[in-house]
């Protein structure tokens, strides 16, 4: 006789299976820090740097430096390192650049800068060993900078009549001088702001850009800088 209550027990009921965990949301990439680097071309008032950041992914890029011009007529993202009248063999010379990066820790450079240094009748050699140490200065902060400079814009004022010259000369040697310094971590690419720009109807005064100008240049570092933000 079996003893009272001891009949056959039910099947325990399965375990509850946990709903899945939510998966966390993706966080976008910080923006990259842009220094736009240069002369009065790039900063008084360098409108050109309006309608570039307007053709930009803004979640992508932050513009820096340690000046704004508010001009333009239109917001954007205004910090830029242009200091009108700048020679580059000055800003190499005097150490300007490494305070300018320490502040605003850029990841990519535009550099137009040469075109005070041609107007002054600065030596080849010392405009390009210049930039060689504004390079040197810049990999210091950062040994991955990324630095898209330009063959610069030409020059035909009414008073140097040897600038047009010049700059041809420049800009020829920066290709070679390119490659030189160009390394896999810290690529250097060159834009050609000079081939087929029109002094007579994309300057003011044969040197600094109009707005025909100013479309111009945003023209070119357009594909330059996109490519450098992947």
């Amino acid at each position: 006789m079996s003893a009272c209550g001891s009949g056959p027990h039910p099947p325990a009921p399965p375990a509850a299976t946990p709903p899945p965990s939510p998966s966390p949301a993706a966080v976008p990439p910080a923006p990259l820090r842009v220094m736009l680097l240069g002369d009065s071309i790039t900063g008084s008032p360098g409108c050109w740097r309006a309608m570039l950041w307007r053709r930009l992914p803004a979640e992508r890029v932050d513009f820096v430096g340690s000046r704004a011009t508010h001009a333009c007529g239109t917001d954007y993202d205004d910090d830029n390192e242009g200091h009108s009248g700048f020679l580059a063999t000055a800003i190499a010379n005097r150490g300007l650049l490494p305070g300018w990066v320490a502040t605003t820790r850029p990841d990519i450079v535009l550099m137009h800068l040469g075109t005070n240094d041609v107007w002054h009748n600065q030596p080849l050699p010392a405009i390009l060993d210049a930039f060689t140490m504004l390079i040197t200065q810049l990999r210091a902060a950062n040994p991955a900078i990324r630095v898209v400079a330009a063959q610069i814009l030409p020059m035909k004022p009414a008073n140097c009549e040897q600038c047009g010259q010049r700059v041809a000369d420049l800009n020829a040697a920066l290709p070679g001088w390119a490659a030189i310094l160009s390394t896999p971590e810290s690529p250097i690419t060159l834009v050609d702001q000079w081939t087929g720009f029109d002094t007579a109807t994309n300057t003011s005064d044969g040197v600094h850009p109009n707005r025909a100008g100013d479309r111009w240049i945003a023209d070119r570092w357009y594909p330059a800088l996109l490519a450098a933000l992947d």
